[in-house]
Parts: C-alpha cells; sequence; structure tokens
C-alpha cells in the first residue's frame, strides 16, 4: 500500500465517526510516513501504530504509516483498513477517556499498561 493510500483510508475511517468526538482536537488526525518503535520496547519488535498526544498545541492524533507497513508488508487493502480502522478507534478512545477524566480502572490507559505488561513476560522480562 502506498502512502497516499494509507492517508486516503486513514481519512474515510476518521469521516466515518461522529462530530461530537472531534471536539477539543485541536491538531486533528495527521499521518506520518515513519516508522515509531515503542519506546519501552525490548528489541526492534514493538511498534506504535498511532498516538494520541496533547501539548501545546492541543490535542492530536498521529497515524504511522511506516509502523504499518513493517508490521503488515503483505496485507491486503482491507485487512490494512481493518487496522487502520482499530488503531483510529484506539486513538480516539484515549481522547474522549481522557477529555472525561478516565484514567484508572478499566480505562484505556491501563488496557494498555497490561499490553506492556504481556510484551515483558513474552521476553523473560
Amino acid at each position: 500500500m502506498t502512502y497516499d493510500e494509507f492517508v486516503e483510508i486513514a481519512r474515510e475511517e476518521t469521516a466515518l465517526l461522529p462530530s461530537y468526538v472531534f471536539e477539543e482536537l485541536d491538531g486533528g488526525v495527521v499521518t506520518d510516513p515513519n516508522v515509531y518503535l515503542h519506546p519501552g520496547r525490548l528489541s526492534d519488535d514493538l511498534y506504535v501504530m498511532g498516538t494520541y498526544s496533547q501539548g501545546i498545541y492541543g490535542s492530536q492524533i498521529v497515524l504511522y504509516y511506516g509502523s504499518f507497513q513493517a508490521t503488515m508488508p503483505f496485507a491486503s487493502t482491507e485487512q490494512m483498513r481493518k487496522k487502520i480502522r482499530e488503531t483510529v478507534r484506539h486513538e480516539f478512545r484515549h481522547h474522549l477517556e481522557t477529555r472525561a477524566g478516565i484514567f484508572g480502572k478499566d480505562s484505556l490507559i491501563e488496557e494498555d499498561r497490561e499490553e506492556m505488561k504481556k510484551y515483558y513476560e513474552r521476553h523473560g522480562v
């Protein structure tokens, strides 16, 4: 899949969401052509597909094309679309939970922490 195709699918998937989820998402949803390896990785085997961040310029979601390509090099367009959809919705859930002040039990942040624990366990840490 080319970067332009990736961008188009990301736009299509984002457009399916209701308008209220974009409130306070000042930086919108952007795509980045680069690979983003997780900073807590133990080897080059943990990629970040997307991020939600808040900064001085507001809140923003970034999707990393290079990470999708690195983890799904032979994926069909529909497989890639499914993973983009999953990632977009994951990052919007971070946005909505942050706006609602949900950070503890049953939050996506906690689910992400649990996934990192499992990753470290698989590596014997």
